[in-house]
């Protein structure tokens, strides 16, 4: 392990950041992101917290006063050696280190722990959709989830939809739970014609609708592939934005079936930078999902100018509010006629 000493008798919060990804793919979607930012905005003035971060991505606290990463050499990109970290080791870093305060950025708290914790809900789509998950993978969510959501002291919610997700599932009372909406990044924003006129030569696009999503059941695409292929004919082409996550394989079947292959783009992970021109690009983003913690395509896409259609199942219609087009997930029709 390889740390460097906080020093002063401030209180000390460590934040488990073990799901931060080092490498370029779907894992630096969703949850990273929201670590990411949370970690670049976290207070840093007189008297303010000190802040733990275990993570093995030591360079997400480089240059931040008061923040300090603590490593482990265990490598913990597998969930199975993540699991044990979490469970086993960092109780006992924790308490090496003095921490106070366990913020668990991600469903589960440390059980063998006796320290306060806080823990970071985004959505409970194990329970909604259990059958898209692994077995062994949903026992343990279901499980730890529920066990941790009753033990600590407050829980963070990224809407008001998972908030009453985790009070219906696991009876935890409204007033144990906190709402923290996401916020959007300065870089998603209107970008000057000729950069964007540039990044469409560079790619050979011309008009196109968007998708941003890693590539999974709950994200719908199939409905989204149905409503495309019964536009009328036209040089309009879908790009699906995201790299490929699980049980993926019925999305390039629908695409063969409909005979739409000329006319769908699978850009596969695109790096953060270059998402803003993506969405800059689109004539618009369509968002047909059946489940979301929250959706920041949604919010992303309209703070670069970019109307927006997306379903209105689960927080989707706190991340339009009024500004995007609503449809039923479970409608193409519908959504053609959007």
């Amino acid at each position: 392990m390889q740390t460097e000493q906080v020093t002063g008798k401030r209180p000390c919060v460590g934040i488990n950041a073990h799901l931060l990804s080092g490498e370029a793919g779907y894992r630096r979607a969703g949850i990273h992101q929201y670590i990411f930012q949370v970690l670049r905005h976290l207070p840093q003035g007189e008297g303010d917290p000190d802040y733990l971060v275990f993570t093995n991505q030591g360079d997400v606290t480089a240059g931040k006063a008061g923040m300090t990463a603590v490593s482990t050499r265990l490598n913990t990109s597998s969930r199975l050696r993540r699991i044990l970290w979490e469970q086993f080791i960092w109780p006992l870093q924790a308490r090496r280190h003095g921490v106070d305060l366990l913020h668990s950025m991600a469903f589960v708290t440390p059980l063998l722990s006796r320290r306060t914790a806080v823990v970071t809900i985004y959505d409970l789509s194990f329970m909604h959709y259990p059958k898209q998950f692994p077995a062994s993978q949903r026992r343990y969510l279901t499980t730890m989830t529920r066990q941790s959501c009753r033990r600590a002291r407050r829980i963070i919610a990224i809407s008001q939809s998972s908030r009453q997700d985790v009070h219906q599932f696991f009876n935890v009372p409204p007033d144990r739970i906190d709402v923290v909406l996401p916020g959007v990044d300065e870089v998603y924003r209107p970008l000057p014609e000729e950069t964007v006129r540039t990044f469409r030569r560079e790619k050979g696009l011309g008009r196109f609708i968007l998708h941003v999503g890693t590539l999974q059941p709950r994200k719908n695409i199939p409905v989204l592939l149905n409503a495309f292929a019964n536009l009328p004919p036209s040089d309009l082409k879908l790009a699906l934005v995201g790299g490929k996550g699980w049980l993926y394989e019925e999305i390039f079947t629908q695409v063969k079936k409909l005979s739409i292959e000329e006319r769908v783009l699978f850009t596969g992970y695109v790096p953060d930078a270059e998402l803003p021109l993506w969405y800059n690009a689109a004539e618009l983003l369509v968002f047909p999902s059946v489940y979301e913690g929250f959706g920041m395509p949604v919010v992303e896409a309209m703070a670069c100018g970019t109307p927006v259609i997306a379903s209105n199942a689960s927080s989707l219609p706190e991340a339009a509010g009024e500004a995007g087009l609503l449809f039923a997930p479970d409608n193409a029709a519908e959504l053609t006629d959007r």
